[in-house]
């Protein structure tokens, strides 16, 4: 599937949402009225804080991450010569597809593409096993010292880190 990568528009931020949505709650991950689901679905305000990209398969958007960078109000664990990616999500009518890897590799690209960026990091909840398998395949690396737990919950979340 060719899938192409942009910034996303005001025009797709339902869209983004509902993916985003949809996403999350197939794969398990939250319940919906967890109280990070308004977090994911507020893409107006991750984008004025943060880049929400797209990514379009014929003309439709599938999937949407958000790119932040060090000491930005949606960054969690970047450093400084880092972007950090979050809020993967790829559409589940699409998902199986390639759509998800073609959306990390776009991000790798654009990440070389950038000055002062030397490396790529994303936090992940320890039972996200398919991210974590698609990650490690893309040549990301754990980065456990990085680790930390969701403030006020028993979650740990995972780092993974890709130097460029």
């Amino acid at each position: 599937m060719s899938v192409g990568f942009r910034r996303a528009t005001p025009s797709d931020f339902p869209e983004v949402r509902r993916i985003t949505r949809d996403a999350y709650l197939r794969a398990g991950h939250f319940a919906a009225d967890h109280p990070y689901m308004g977090v994911l679905e507020d893409v107006e305000h991750r984008a004025a804080h943060a880049e929400v990209w797209v990514a379009e398969a014929a003309r439709k958007v599938v999937a949407a991450v958000t790119l932040t960078f060090a000491g930005q109000p949606y960054s969690e664990i970047a450093v400084d010569g880092e972007l950090e990616f979050r809020m993967l999500a790829v559409d589940p009518a699409v998902q199986g597809g390639g759509v998800g890897r073609a959306v990390v590799r776009r991000v790798i690209e654009h990440a070389r593409s950038l000055p002062n960026i030397g490396a790529i990091s994303i936090t992940s909840a320890t039972f996200m096993e398919r991210s974590h398998a698609l990650y490690e395949s893309l040549g990301f690396r754990r980065a456990p010292e990085r680790d930390w737990y969701v403030p006020g919950e028993d979650v740990l979340l995972w780092v993974f880190r890709l130097e460029l």
